[in-house]
């Protein structure tokens, strides 16, 4: 169920205004994943296009055209499979972070790509330039992007680890008090 709260946590997190760019979607993502089957991927999906609709449509005032969004759907899926396929079974901390850059990255590659292809925009030329430029506006986001994914996931995961290693440290410290 705590899957479900951090997705509900990625949606608030795209909705609510904010002034830094830092989404829990990519932690969320990830958590999402190495916590529920495969098949509930598609809930996820389904939460997050429901998000991009109400953002595009209510919240920007522009026309809604899903083929604008099928990448991003694609990605949502395949970081949610990532989860799952990575961290579902065996978490580590290398196994985290690798997630997390491979999330953020594929991100921040895919969209810019579709960016500069002109698929919702056509602001950029297609040049090596003009994919350059369209990339090189993009390194702020991506750093953001990174950030919070690699914050999110790291609690997310992080937390519950630390939270039985102190448990344990008090329960060993209490038999060794009792022992003297």
């Amino acid at each position: 169920m705590i899957a479900y709260l951090f997705l509900l946590l990625a949606i608030v997190s795209r909705v609510v205004p904010h002034t830094v760019n830092l989404t829990a979607v990519g932690g969320s993502l990830l958590f999402f994943g190495a916590r529920r089957s495969r098949w509930q991927t598609g809930i996820a999906v389904v939460a997050l296009a429901a998000t991009d609709f109400y953002l595009t449509h209510f919240a920007y005032g522009y026309a809604f055209h899903a083929q604008d969004y099928l990448v991003t759907w694609a990605w949502y899926a395949a970081v949610c499979l990532l989860g799952h396929g990575l961290l579902g079974r065996n978490t580590s901390a290398l196994r985290v972070g690798a997630a997390v850059f491979t999330s953020a990255t594929s991100f921040f590659v895919i969209s810019n790509f579709v960016v500069w292809m002109g698929m919702g925009s056509g602001i950029y030329a297609h040049s090596a330039a003009g994919l350059l430029a369209c990339y090189s506006a993009a390194i702020p986001f991506y750093g953001n992007d990174l950030v919070s994914t690699g914050i999110i996931a790291g609690a997310l995961f992080g937390l519950p680890v630390l939270g039985r290693k102190l448990a344990d440290a008090m329960h060993r410290h209490g038999n060794d008090s009792a022992a003297a």
